[in-house]
């Protein structure tokens, strides 16, 4: 990029022209060696992890092609991360870069590191809230080949947009792609089992992500644009409004102010983004070794207690709204149909009272989740999952007659159930933290140049740029609370927009056609690419 910025007077001072940051310099040796030394590491942490959990349950390994098929697919599914990571990279570090506060080496790994950390730190609401979007009987069987023929459809497609979209730098979705990429599985699974293809997706649940995703780019334009004009309003400092001076780095203040809200970006991304590959490996180590991971071990003693009660209160509510009526056999089938169908008829609620009975005399029997025999803990698990998914429909449905006081009841019991069947355990938020940390500090330069020269005519200003990185930090922040996967990319490249056009910078019309190209031509794409895939892996499996 030419020099952008035309030269400026503060204070009388003659201000030299913004020059483009060095991209250029690579990492020296040492800091090589210590990546894949690291990498390395990470691998043989998870080896390990699987091994000691699987010991600690006392099963008895008879053939390790399970357990091959396993580290494949979580390859798969950690280099979906890594891809991730490098992918957004630009989110959080373009505008520390560009506005010289940060060399760009010292930047991605900064970003890197504040990444892994909010991983970390995640609670694990986006993990579950992406997984639940899945068709559930292959939630139910993911174990089985049609199981692993969605987890490496969705992950292989969302890995092979996530490189197209990075080769030519455009700053698109993961989030989006990997949405896309579960739609596709949904619809694709229905119709090769004769169902309407509108009924292989949580269209409820799909709409709520959708809409997260569809605002996101709005908040990022809208609220960074606000942002900048409210601090002209206050802080009239000309400084803060100049673009930097030559290669200099700013002033002090407006160095750390730039550097703290990169830092900000970077956690908030590495806590939304991160889940979403933990919620699939969860998926893969449920499907592959249920004796370890089926259901939380971990839980005290003390909860089965609090589950009996709870149990009782839900059957009590769900056998009365099935009074009069009654099932013979297997009530599982029932539910299943409710949960793929969502239309209440005179066997859900018999049906699934039946099945609340079943789970509680499973766990009495035991007396603990951790004595559960191995053989029998992926069917305790399906029909905790199967009774829980269940009552969040029902509780949801506007044809359920259910008053406030039995919603509460039910969402109580559902809590208990998740306690069981939704957890992560602290070796996979690891693993998935190195995964995108060590992706972030890799193949940055492609996406950075974008959002830091392509998107307005004049260089980046101090301003700007932290006005974009704030918005975004707050957006991914709040929508992480509410269990929300949000684009960080659509964020902040359309704050970085925002921002540009609210201080009268101009943008540039092709990079904004090519973003927004990109943005809707996400969604359709990833769904062909994994519901094409899932077609082959199905019938190859």
């Amino acid at each position: 990029m030419s020099d952008i910025a035309l030269n400026q007077n503060i204070d009388g001072a003659r201000i030299e022209p913004a020059s483009r940051p060095n991209l250029d310099k690579g990492f020296n040796p040492l800091t090589m060696i210590i990546f894949f030394g690291i990498l390395a590491a990470g691998l043989l942490f998870v080896a390990y992890s699987i091994y000691a959990d699987v010991d600690a349950t006392g099963t008895k390994i008879t053939s390790y092609v399970p357990y091959m098929l396993l580290m494949v697919a979580l390859l798969i599914a950690l280099g979906f991360e890594f891809v991730n990571g490098f992918h957004d990279t630009a989110n959080a570090v373009a505008t520390v870069i560009y506005t010289h506060s940060l060399p760009a080496e010292f930047a991605v790994m900064w970003s890197g590191f504040f990444n892994f950390l909010g991983v970390l730190t995640s609670s694990g609401a986006v993990a579950f809230g992406i997984v639940s979007l899945l068709p559930v009987e292959l939630i139910l069987q993911v174990g089985s080949s049609a199981g692993f023929a969605m987890v490496f459809a969705l992950l292989i497609a969302a890995i092979i947009w996530n490189l197209g979209t990075w080769y030519f730098g455009l700053p698109a979705s993961s989030s989006h792609t990997l949405i896309g990429s579960i739609i596709g599985v949904g619809v694709v699974n229905a119709l090769m089992r004769g169902r309407d293809g509108t009924s292989g997706v949580d269209w409820s649940k799909a709409t709520e992500i959708g809409y997260a995703l569809l605002l996101s780019p709005l908040v990022g334009f809208i609220c960074a644009a606000v942002l900048l004009l409210v601090l002209k309003q206050i802080i009239r400092n000309p400084a803060l409004y100049a673009a930097p001076d030559g290669h200099k780095a700013p002033p002090v203040w407006i160095r750390g102010l730039l550097i703290l809200t990169c830092t900000g970006v970077s956690f908030a991304h590495g806590s939304n983004d991160g889940q979403k590959g933990m919620g699939l490996i969860m998926l893969i180590l449920i499907g592959t070794v249920p004796t370890a991971y089926a259901l939380n071990r971990a839980l005290p003693d003390s909860q089965i207690a609090i589950f009996t009660k709870a149990s009782s209160a839900a059957s009590a509510v769900i056998s009365a709204k099935g009074a009069g009526h009654s099932i013979i056999g297997d009530p599982r089938p029932a539910v299943t149909q409710y949960v793929s169908q969502h239309q209440i008829n005179e066997g859900t609620y018999p049906s699934l009272a039946a099945l609340v009975k079943d789970i509680a005399d499973q766990v009495q029997r035991y007396g603990s989740l951790n004595k559960v025999p191995s053989d029998l803990v992926g069917n305790t698990r399906n029909d905790m999952y199967l009774t829980s998914e269940a009552i969040r429909f029902l509780m949801k449905d506007k044809a359920n007659d259910l008053n406030k006081e039995e919603v509460a009841t039910l969402n109580a019991y559902k809590g208990t159930l998740d306690s069981a069947t939704k957890f992560i355990p602290n070796w996979v938020k690891i693993a998935v933290a190195l995964a995108l940390g060590l992706g972030t500090m890799i193949g940055w330069k492609r996406i950075v140049v974008t959002v830091g020269e392509k998107i307005g005519k004049t260089h980046l200003t101090y301003a700007q740029g932290a006005a974009a990185e704030l918005v975004a930090a707050a957006t991914i922040a709040a929508a992480d609370n509410f269990g929300l996967p949000v684009s960080t990319t659509h964020v902040l490249s359309s704050g970085v927009a925002g921002a540009m056009a609210a201080n009268g910078s101009g943008l540039q019309v092709s990079t904004i056609r090519n973003m927004a190209m990109a943005w809707v031509l996400t969604l359709p794409i990833a769904i062909a690419l994994s519901g094409g895939l899932y077609f082959i892996f199905a019938h190859l499996f």
